[in-house]
């Protein structure tokens, strides 16, 4: 087993937002030809693609060769696919696995893909199917009472850490999401809102205010991976990946700490990178509850200097390290599948210096956290990865 290094040269995404009349092809066809195109390299280099995809069975019907018919007009040949369903994890997985295929020697060029088509004109079935990443029976039983009119992930996120938060510090954080969001082009939401703007929008669920949440979404994102061998023989612009991370959460075993912690300590360990010296963090965001507990979680502060670190910009454009440049989820949006590749996109604009108005200054490193799921007391699984231009 070689232990190659793995590179991106091209990334690309559509804009994410409702798309009610778009295919699940079309908005990968978009992705896919954009981040070839960014490469600078043609369809049949690719020798393998990853795709990773949630819940189109549940929505379409579509289920087991869901990469390769959403890759149909792809022009990539028969080439080796590989889906992955992961929850909202599921681009990120395929990423360490796409990675890990790289590092093994096996491939040179390979092609990762995240999608979602979420978006229903029955918003009962978008939430049904983004509750099925639960163990289905603990949430009957947790939550008797669904609601039509949102995710029983948002109870969820309620009761989960939330007592005695307070509350301008989570409107100060959707706030700072969404002006980040107001930059980017493909950002679903495009509108900064102050504060004060985001606790007075609709009470959703417990603390959380619209504003603070992340929204349904369609979109597709795609990233080309190359080797140090394929490098040195084509030499171009490029972003490492110092590290790909995947594991489970502890479900029932609260001895163990929880998935994003471990996740983030054994990426940092094997790039030789602490918290301290990322440049920019692209964190799962589902709402500003959960941007606020994984602070701690993932190394940014110590338990109890949340509400300091988010009070003097540290998480913003100019601050320390911001966070969710891109606008995270609350802003960019989440199309579930699509998540954890739009996290790698925006990483890889960053360490190139294309961000425009929200590029950060002498971007070095970036971190891409996403989870997925839930089971027990945490997240059913977790990745994280560690990028450097």
């Amino acid at each position: 087993m070689t232990t190659d290094q793995v590179h991106v040269v091209g990334a690309s995404m559509t804009k994410f937002g409702r798309h009610l009349t778009t295919t699940p092809r079309s908005m990968v066809s978009e992705a896919v030809d954009g981040a070839i195109h960014d490469a600078d390299i043609q369809p049949a280099e690719i020798e393998a693609a990853f795709v990773g995809n949630a819940v189109e069975g549940l929505m379409t019907g579509q289920e087991s060769i869901r990469g390769q018919v959403v890759l149909r007009s792809s022009r990539l040949g028969p080439v080796p696919v590989v889906n992955l369903e992961n929850a909202c994890a599921s681009g990120s997985t395929a990423l360490h696995v796409a990675w890990n295929s790289i590092r093994s020697g096996e491939y040179d060029c390979v092609l990762v893909v995240g999608y979602e088509k979420l978006v229903d004109e029955d918003k009962t079935k978008s939430f049904r199917a983004f509750d099925a990443s639960m163990d289905l029976v603990e949430a009957a039983t947790n939550y008797p009472e669904r609601s039509p009119d949102r995710s029983v992930f948002m109870d969820h996120y309620a009761e989960s850490g939330s007592g005695g938060l307070d509350p301008l510090t989570l409107a100060r954080i959707s706030s700072k999401s969404h002006r980040h969001g107001s930059l980017n082009p493909r950002a679903q939401f495009g509108t900064a809102y102050t504060p004060e703007e985001v606790l007075a929008s609709r009470q959703v669920v417990g603390p959380l205010h619209l504003y603070m949440c992340a929204p349904m979404s369609d979109g597709a994102a795609a990233v080309v991976l190359v080797s140090d061998r394929w490098l040195s023989r084509t030499p171009r612009r490029a972003v490492k990946i110092l590290a790909s991370v995947l594991n489970s959460g502890r479900a029932d075993d609260e001895s163990l700490q929880r998935a994003p912690e471990r996740a983030c300590a054994r990426a940092y360990n094997a790039a030789g990178v602490g918290p301290e010296d990322l440049s920019l963090i692209e964190l799962h965001d589902a709402t500003a509850v959960g941007e606020f507990e994984l602070y701690s979680q993932i190394g940014l502060c110590s338990p109890g200097e949340e509400d300091r670190m988010v009070a003097e910009g540290e998480v913003g454009l100019g601050g320390r390290c911001p966070v969710n440049t891109s606008g995270g989820l609350t802003s960019r949006g989440h199309p579930i599948g699509a998540t954890g590749v739009a996290q790698a996109v925006e990483a890889f604009d960053q360490l190139i210096g294309r961000c425009g108005p929200r590029q950060v200054e002498n971007a070095r490193f970036a971190l891409t956290q996403n989870v997925g799921g839930w089971l027990g007391t945490d997240v059913a699984c977790s990745t994280a990865h560690l990028f450097s231009n």
